[in-house]
C-alpha cells in the first residue's frame, strides 16, 4: 500500500506511546477520571479484531450500515486463509465473518463495501484471482447467504489490475471502481461492471502533466446525473495528485491539479464529497502550511481553498489517509492516521466556520492508525474503524455519539 511521509502499511506495529501533559489544578486522579468518563459518554470500541483463522485483522477500509443498523466491512488480513475477510457486525457488538478469503477468490482486501436494497455485498480486493496474473485482484459479490461471486477477474497489461478502491453503484444498478495499475500507461484506469455483468474499461490513467495516476482509499463519487468523481495519488500538472471528473459520456476532465509546498496539499487519497452547489471536498495526505495534510474545497469552475492545515502536533491530526464526511450542515467529519494527543491518530469535526475541533485521539488501547473514512448516520452517529492496535492488536470498530 501507498504511503507518504509515513507508511501506513509499514509503520503501524511500532510502539508510539506519549504521555500528554496536563495542566490543571485539578490531581491527576481526578483529570484521568474525568477524561475516562467523557469519552465513555461519547467514544466507544464496538470490536477488537484478533487477526486469527476466525476472525479478520488490519481493517485498512471503514464501514457501511444496513437498516438493522449493522455494520459491514473488510478486513486486510486473518480469516480462514489468512487472506482477509468480509465481516458483519451487529449491534449487539458480535462479529460473524461472512467470507473469508482463498487466494483464488481475492486477496487482501483494503477497500469499503457497499449493499444493495436486497442485502448482497459488493467490494474489490488488492491481490488474488484466478489467471496468468496470479494476483492482480477481483470484484466480488457476497450474498445473504454467504456465498462468494466473483464478478470479475483482473489481469496484467492493458486490463485493469489492483484495485486499491471501492466500487459505487448508479441507479441503474451499475458498479464503478479503479484500479492503481494496468491500463494502457501502466497508471490505473477507471471500469465499469454493467447490471448485467459486463466488464467495460472507461479510462486508462496516463499520469503527468494532463491526467491523474493511481488512485488509493475510498471510492469513486457519483452525482445524479452519473458522473464520476475522484483524485489520485500521483499525476496532475504538477505530478503532486489530482481531481478529476468522468463525465457519463465518458469525457475526462482534470478539474484541479494539487501544486504542494507550503500553499497547497499533494498526495490524496480517499473520496470526495459533493454538496449541493456541485463544490468537492476531500483531503492531501501531505504538504500544506506544515507538511501534515490538508481538507481543501475545490468550486465547479475549479478554485481551490485551503479550509484546514493540519499542523502535525498533539493539538491537531496529521496524514489524513481518509477523505472526508459532510452533514445537513455542511460541517465536515474524518479521521487522521497519525498525530493526535497520543500519537495514534484523531477523529476531527471541521465547522462551516473553519474551527477545527479533535473529537477523539486514539491511545492505541482502543486502535491507532486509522486509514478507512468515517460513516455519518442521519442521526449525526460516527462510525469506522482503526488499522492497528486494540485490545487484540489486529485493529477495531468504534463509535462515537456526539
Amino acid at each position: 500500500m501507498p504511503g507518504t511521509t509515513r507508511e501506513p502499511a509499514n509503520s503501524h506495529r511500532s510502539l508510539r506511546q506519549r504521555l500528554v501533559n496536563k495542566k490543571c489544578q485539578l490531581t491527576l486522579v481526578v483529570v484521568l477520571l474525568l477524561a475516562a468518563l467523557a469519552q465513555a459518554q461519547t467514544f466507544t470500541t464496538l470490536y477488537n479484531f484478533t487477526g486469527g483463522s476466525s476472525d479478520g485483522g488490519d481493517p485498512v477500509a471503514g464501514v457501511v450500515q444496513d437498516p438493522a443498523g449493522d455494520l459491514y466491512g473488510t478486513a486486510f488480513a486473518g480469516g480462514a486463509y489468512g487472506d482477509g475477510v468480509v465481516f458483519k457486525l451487529n449491534t449487539a457488538g458480535a462479529e460473524t465473518v461472512l467470507h473469508s478469503f482463498a487466494g483464488l477468490d481475492g486477496q487482501t482486501p483494503t477497500t469499503p463495501v457497499i449493499l444493495d436494497k436486497a442485502g448482497n455485498i459488493y467490494g474489490t480486493t488488492e491481490h488474488g484471482g484466478p489467471g496468468l496474473c496470479g494476483g492482480c485482484g477481483v470484484v466480488f459479490k457476497v450474498d445473504t447467504a454467504g456465498n462468494e461471486t466473483v464478478l470479475h477477474s483482473f489481469a496484467e497489461g492493458r486490463d485493469s489490475c489492483s484495485p486499491d478502491q471501492g466500487l459505487v453503484r448508479d441507479n441503474a444498478g451499475n458498479l464503478y471502481g479503479t484500479t492503481t495499475r494496468c491500463g494502457s500507461s501502466n497508471k490505473g484506469t477507471i471500469f465499469k461492471i454493467g447490471s448485467e455483468g459486463r466488464f467495460t474499461l472507461l479510462h486508462s490513467f496516463s499520469g503527468y502533466p494532463a491526467d491523474g495516476a493511481r488512485p488509493f482509499y475510498g471510492h469513486l463519487t457519483v452525482d445524479k446525473s452519473g458522473n464520476l468523481y475522484g483524485v489520485t495519488f500521483y499525476g496532475g500538472v504538477h505530478g503532486r495528485g489530482a481531481l478529476y471528473e468522468l463525465s457519463k459520456k465518458g469525457t475526462f476532465v482534470l478539474l484541479y491539479s494539487f501544486k504542494g509546498g507550503r500553499k497547497d496539499g499533494c498526495l490524496p487519497y480517499g473520496s470526495v464529497v459533493q454538496d449541493k452547489a456541485g463544490n468537492l471536498y476531500g483531503t492531501t495526505g501531505d504538504c500544506g502550511f506544515n507538511d501534515g495534510g490538508t481538507i481543501w474545497k475545490v468550486s465547479k469552475n475549479g478554485k481551490e481553498t485551503i479550509l484546514h492545515n493540519f499542523a502535525e502536533s498533539t493539538s491537531d491530526g496529521c496524514r489524513p489517509y481518509g477523505g472526508v464526511a459532510r452533514d445537513s450542515k455542511g460541517n465536515l467529519y474524518g479521521i487522521t492516521y497519525a498525530c493526535g494527543a497520543n500519537g495514534g491518530g484523531a477523529l476531527y469535526e471541521l465547522s462551516t466556520s473553519g474551527g477545527l475541533t479533535v473529537l477523539h485521539s486514539f491511545d492505541f488501547s482502543d486502535g491507532a492508525d486509522p486509514i478507512g473514512e468515517v460513516l455519518l448516520t442521519a442521526k449525526g452517529i460516527l462510525f469506522g474503524t482503526t488499522y492497528a492496535y486494540g485490545g487484540d492488536g489486529y485493529g477495531t470498530v468504534w463509535m462515537y455519539v456526539p
